[in-house]
């Protein structure tokens, strides 16, 4: 079983940058495919970025590609999103999910979820 926490969210202004971070419990971590994904409201949940526990390739949305980073350090079980140039269009509550699998980049491989933390963009 893994938690997943997620902080660093808020409101900052178009072109700024936030960091989340996702701290996760369990001893498992380091085997665990780490995501990050958004819903905006009245939006699906969407897909931003992955990164894969076997050989650390990540993977971004177009949309975000360029702009977000995503990392980890498995000695403090946490996984990052660096956001930068943000837009108004990246208003979302942002999650952090867990995968057993070496890649996903789809929702319905994760097994485990964070409860979301709010980023908006202001114009």
């Amino acid at each position: 079983q893994v938690q997943l926490v997620e902080s660093g969210g808020g409101l900052v202004q178009a072109g700024g940058s936030l960091r989340l971070s996702c701290a996760a419990s369990g001893r498992t971590f380091s085997r665990y495919t780490m995501g990050w994904f958004r819903q905006a409201p009245g939006k699906e949940r969407e897909f931003v970025a992955s990164l894969s526990w076997i050989d650390g390739a990540t993977y971004y949305a177009d949309s975000v590609n360029g702009r977000f980073t995503i990392s980890r350090d498995n000695a403090k079980n946490t996984v990052y999103l660096q956001m930068n140039s943000l837009k108004p269009e990246d208003t979302a509550v942002y999650y952090c999910a867990g995968s057993a699998r070496a890649y996903a980049v789809i929702s319905g491989l994760y097994d485990y979820w964070g409860q979301g933390t709010q980023v908006t963009v202001s114009s």
